[in-house]
């Protein structure tokens, strides 16, 4: 009887060892990772988000038919709103750090963005062009400040 409590207690320590040992692995190979993780810089992750997105909000324009003889413009310029846009948004968050003045940034940069091309393409379609580029700049804005890489303080030179 006595062995068997033993023996029991002798696989419970062991059992406890090993989980110890787990823990203490996973946590060194969650640094390892964070270190050797990938970061971009704001400016790039804007540039890849907005791009991204403006190809998409140039895309949807297949879904409405009367776009269909403009549709290689509505792409181009689609496509050039989000990346202008995009490194605009990266840069802005660059100097500031806090979400919520990126996210108004992102806004204001998408409006006037939108509102440039509404000017060229008419009154008609303010709404079906102003909303997805604050959209656009929103998103952009949120993702460069949470998930982008600033720029290290430099040491002040005398």
């Amino acid at each position: 009887m006595r062995n068997e409590v033993a023996k029991k207690q002798v696989a419970l320590n062991s059992v406890e060892l090993n989980s110890a040992a787990l823990k203490e692995s996973a946590l060194r190979y969650a640094a390892r990772t964070r270190e050797n993780a990938m970061s971009i810089k704001k400016p790039m992750l804007g540039l890849v988000v907005g791009g991204t997105l403006g190809l998409l909000d140039g895309l949807s324009g297949f879904l409405v038919p009367s776009l269909a003889p403009l549709m290689a413009s509505v792409i181009t310029f689609s496509l050039l709103k989000g990346l202008i846009s995009g490194i605009a948004i990266g840069y802005v968050s660059q100097l500031v750090h806090s979400m919520l003045v990126g996210i108004l940034a992102g806004l204001a940069i998408g409006a006037t963005l939108s509102l440039l091309v509404i000017l060229q393409a008419g009154m008609a379609s303010f709404w079906g062009i102003m909303l997805p580029g604050m959209l656009l700049g929103v998103i952009v804005g949120f993702a460069t400040q949470k998930f982008g890489r600033g720029t290290k303080a430099q040491p002040a030179l005398r």
